[in-house]
């Protein structure tokens, strides 16, 4: 059974609440106007008559998203009903009872009268067997061009042939009240599972929207045998696909955007019998820090027409972009459609991998740059969803912070990890892939007196691993993670994948990697008793 059936309209436990139809109804008839599927051009001039984006020297849009510059997971409520009560992992979101949820439907589409909305109808799902049709209802121009850029743009035919079976009512000007509609704040994304529709509101977070389509996808997919992926993919000149796993800052977005091989999709696809599938038409990458140099490919795209620069400084005399500046935010991102990316599947779709990278920034400093690991290893691992905090990106951060994020994107996994862990297991014994563990983060040190990784040599390490050069070297055994680490890597320093050695202290060397160890472990149980 498709996704799409799984989650057909006509299926929804309580006929007498709204449809989707019926929502998309109810918008039309409030509403003061509601412009459906205006194309960018016209997008981006509404967006910029309304003052809610200022334009670059190049035609880019640059968005301010307010006191909000990263998604409020706090706010993130699923609808528990007989659908979701027993399939949920409550331990990982907040429940919103079903009347609340639709008392703020209602408010929501109240708040829509004599307004104007703007209407984009568009596909989640490269693969059309296992697509949704999305109905995005939002009362910004921006916003609309940011989901427009980010899912899948129907043909013609198509939208003449367009059911929705997902709706997005998008109001970031309404504020939810606590006291009427059940939620902690003003702020509020509800999810409701049986109906497939989505409530934003208290946010201008661009980034709420398609999250919310990849938590609809994330809970549905299992059911239909396919494993969702929080991941980038691309294909090499041989026909070989690489999934790279990584949270965000681990290089999910950089690494796998490049000259000699083709992009597939940066954040979000779907795993199924037949091959992989991206879910999304766009990508969404990190902008601090970016150069020409570092990322080409990502850097020519901000000199694009109507490509959305979210949080980006604009110096307002020269026009020019500051991608270091931080004092906004460093979730900085970069808003564009993949047809920006010359060198892309154009489809969409690519065949089951041959390389899968599971990516970490280690600020601990003492996991090796590149490890290849067994496939109870690549479970664990994926599982474990580790990276670090370091010092200076939050308040009260001093020293490094283990983060572990189950299956590289917990708060979108609607599902327990267990359920998304056993469906890799599954895809893994069905096809022969290698995984590795590249490590991104820091040698001969913690953060703090070690330093990173240098992008060119992260570069190099993957090139040799996707190429094939290291099917056959020699590896070493880590005595203390138990990995198996090549030995050798041309053009890399040998003393960069024995992490000890690059430490002047080895003792101190151990005793981080042994409070690692113990993070691990400690994480892992937590995991485990919560699936029991």
């Amino acid at each position: 059974m498709s996704v799409q059936q799984k989650i057909d309209p006509q299926t929804q436990e309580n006929t007498s609440r709204l449809t989707n139809a019926d929502v998309a109804n109810k918008v039309h008839n409030n509403a003061k106007l509601v412009r459906q599927n205006d194309v960018t051009r016209s997008l981006t001039g509404r967006a910029l008559r309304r003052g809610e984006v200022v334009e670059t020297k190049d035609g880019a849009l640059v968005a301010s998203t307010g006191k909000f510059t990263g998604r409020s997971a706090g706010d993130k409520y699923i609808v528990k009903d007989a659908v979701s009560k027993d399939t949920v992992w409550w331990e990982n979101t907040n429940s919103l009872e079903a009347d609340k949820f639709d008392t703020l439907l209602e408010d929501m589409l109240e708040h829509a009268i004599g307004r104007c909305v703007y209407q984009q109808q568009l596909f989640a799902g490269a693969d059309a067997a296992r697509r949704y049709s999305v109905d995005v209802f939002s009362e910004s121009a921006w916003h609309a061009l940011f989901i427009r850029h980010l899912l899948i743009r129907p043909t013609e035919h198509d939208l003449n042939n367009f059911v929705a079976n997902v709706t997005i009512l998008h109001m970031p000007d309404f504020e939810a009240d606590p006291a009427r509609h059940g939620t902690k704040t003003s702020t509020c994304i509800a999810l409701d599972f049986s109906r497939n529709i989505v409530l934003i509101c208290g946010t201008a977070y661009a980034g709420e929207i398609k999250k919310s389509v990849f938590s609809l996808f994330n809970f549905h997919a299992p059911d239909s045998d396919i494993l969702p992926m929080h991941c980038s993919a691309n294909v090499g000149k041989q026909g070989d696909t690489t999934l790279f796993f990584g949270l965000s800052g681990t290089g999910k977005t950089t690494l796998s955007t490049s000259a000699e091989r083709s992009l597939v999709g940066d954040d979000e696809h779907g795993w199924s019998k037949d091959g992989v599938f991206n879910l999304e038409g766009g990508c969404y990458a990190k902008a601090i820090n970016l150069t020409k140099e570092g990322e080409p490919e990502i850097f020519a795209t901000t000199t694009m027409p109507s490509t959305i620069l979210e949080n980006v400084t604009l110096d307002p005399v020269t026009s020019e972009l500051d991608f270091t500046d931080k004092s906004v935010t460093e979730n900085t991102r970069i808003a564009y459609p993949l047809c920006a990316i010359s060198n892309r599947v154009k489809s969409g779709m690519a065949p089951a991998p041959k390389n899968i990278v599971l990516l970490t920034a280690d600020a601990f400093g003492v996991l090796p740059p590149i490890a290849k690991l067994t496939p109870d290893q690549a479970i664990y691992y994926f599982l474990s969803g580790y990276t670090a905090k370091v010092a200076g990106t939050e308040r009260g951060v001093t020293e490094p912070q283990a983060t572990f994020s189950a299956c590289f994107g917990a708060p979108f996994m609607a599902r327990h990890p267990t359920v998304y862990g056993q469906l890799l297991a599954k895809r893994l014994e069905d096809n022969s892939a290698n995984i590795w563990l590249l490590n991104t983060g820091w040698t001969g040190g913690a953060y703090g007196t070690g330093k990173r990784m240098a992008l060119k040599t992260t570069r190099t390490i993957l090139e040799a691993a996707l190429s094939g050069d290291l099917e056959n070297g020699a590896y070493r055994t880590d005595e203390l993670f138990g990995l198996q680490v090549p030995a050798s890597i041309e053009g890399v320093d040998t003393d960069i994948l024995e992490p000890e050695k690059t430490w002047d202290d080895p003792m101190a060397y151990r005793a981080q990697a042994q409070q690692l160890l113990q993070l691990f472990a400690e994480n892992f149980e937590k995991l485990r008793e919560s699936s029991r």
